[in-house]
């Protein structure tokens, strides 16, 4: 039988995941087919409501990476500390189906810094304030970061990464994006910084960056090679790129999608074939 497996999300006609899970699928002789889904803020569980036994499970991006808390029937621990899901698993049949979230971005950011021999942090560095900084807060706090510092240019929006670093036992120190001064000097003595804002907002950023030596992953992957990331390399630092996040968290995806490591290889080699050279 052919199960179905997606991503949802919107705007989602760049996404790569169907790239990555279908030589996956591929690689590892599943007749699995996967697809992407546009489904805007409000209509996630219209789209739950259709998922049956033919299921294995759902990718999720922005925006629904929060709303989706509430609509699956069982969060494993971690991800329900976090309150922030971007992986429905479809366990059981008819009846007794069950939607299970989790979250692999976590997992993502820890490997992909890991490339750059990222194995330990203490100071760490997140830039913004939505759901992928919460998964971002919590990488770092299991790299050792105890005290994050958090740059957001509006503290009534970083509620919920303030939680969840509070519920991680982590101080979380919030800079204002404004604040050029202290904002240069995080930045100046980071050991490591994940970037969550969008290319745009972080070319505003890179025109004033000061000499660094950290490692900065830019969850962003297109362009490749972000305004940011660009300016982070002239300025004495190591980069690893978004797509390395996109490839580990898909990959635990499969694991838990599929029961069996993910043949990240096979995957790579497929991100590698449709990624423009920088």
């Amino acid at each position: 039988m052919t199960r179905k497996a997606g991503v949802l999300g919107h705007p989602i006609s760049h996404s790569l995941s169907p790239v990555l899970h279908r030589a996956a699928y591929a690689e590892l002789g599943l007749d699995w087919d996967y697809q992407a889904y546009d489904v805007e803020s409000g209509g996630l569980q219209e789209f739950l409501a259709r998922v049956d036994r033919d299921w294995a499970g759902l990718s999720l991006t922005m925006p629904l990476k929060v709303e989706a808390v509430a609509l699956v029937d069982f969060i494993e621990p971690f991800a329900k500390l976090l309150g922030v899901i971007n992986t429905v698993v479809v366990s059981g049949r008819d009846a007794s189906l069950q939607l299970v979230g989790a979250n692999t971005d976590v997992h993502g950011i820890v490997a992909a810094l890991g490339e750059r021999d990222v194995e330990a942090v203490e100071r760490g560095v997140v830039v913004g304030g939505g759901a992928t900084a919460v998964s971002a807060v919590a990488a770092l706090g299991q790299l050792g970061c105890t005290r994050p510092t958090i740059l957001v240019r509006s503290r009534a929006r970083a509620g919920a990464v303030v939680r969840a670093a509070s519920a991680m036992g982590l101080d979380a120190r919030l800079v204002d994006l404004a604040d050029a001064d202290a904002v240069r000097a995080a930045l100046g003595s980071a050991e490591a910084v994940v970037s969550t804002i969008p290319a745009d907002a972080g070319a505003v950023l890179a025109d004033s960056l000061p000499d660094v030596s950290g490692v900065l992953l830019d969850a962003v992957y297109d362009p490749l090679v972000t305004p940011l990331a660009h300016a982070w390399l002239g300025r004495g630092g190591v980069q690893v790129g978004g797509e390395r996040m996109l490839l580990h968290q898909a990959g635990e995806q499969v694991r838990l999608m599929t029961g069996r490591l993910a043949p990240l290889a096979a995957m790579d080699a497929a991100l590698q074939g449709v990624l423009p050279r920088p």
